[in-house]
């Protein structure tokens, strides 16, 4: 496994590497130990798949507010996903910044996303599924959505996001005085 900086404090891509032979392949998905210099002390209590069929379709932003904002690590296991963390922590560098990469089983990345960071996506293949891997445990009270198209953000979605829950497309845009999450 190979880490790789993204423009976001603390967001990293996992590079994996597939072991091929005339049988398949084998790839790791997770490693405590090589995570170690990312994950830290944090364990991972909660893994979630999804599967989203329309192309073009937008879940997120979502993120968990303190005490139970979490990190993720999220890849793509069938199809492909233009994957967005937007950072929302308080006094970070790249408060209010985004950045995304494509996922597919292919290329083998892996996104992770720290505590204090929105995540969303949006389904650039039919029928993709996306492995979620948390180091905190799901928290209703806590959670919290980012609009997809606030102008504050300003994501440059590959395609004309559709099909959005009625959650994601009702939310407001950030307020004018919106100071970020304080972790």
């Amino acid at each position: 496994m190979n880490l790789v900086k993204t423009n976001i404090s603390g967001a990293w891509l996992i590079e994996s590497t597939a072991f091929q032979d005339n049988r398949g392949a084998f790839s790791r998905l997770f490693c405590a130990r090589e995570l170690d210099g990312i994950l830290g002390l944090r364990n991972i209590v909660q893994i979630n798949q999804s599967m989203t069929r329309s192309v073009g379709a937008v879940r997120g932003l979502h993120y968990q507010q303190a005490p139970h904002a979490e990190m993720k690590i999220v890849r793509c296991l069938k199809g492909r996903v233009y994957d967005v963390v937007v950072d929302l922590r308080h006094e970070s560098s790249t408060f209010l910044k985004w950045t995304a990469a494509e996922l597919t089983p292919e290329n083998r990345l892996a996104l992770v996303i720290p505590e204090g960071c929105a995540h969303g996506f949006q389904v650039l293949e039919e029928d993709s599924e996306l492995l979620y891997l948390h180091t905190a445990f799901y928290t209703p009270a806590a959670e919290g959505v980012v609009r997809f198209d606030d102008p504050k953000i300003g994501i440059d979605w590959p395609l004309a996001p559709s099909d959005l829950s009625a959650r994601d497309l009702n939310q407001p845009h950030l307020k004018e005085d919106f100071k970020g999450l304080v972790l």
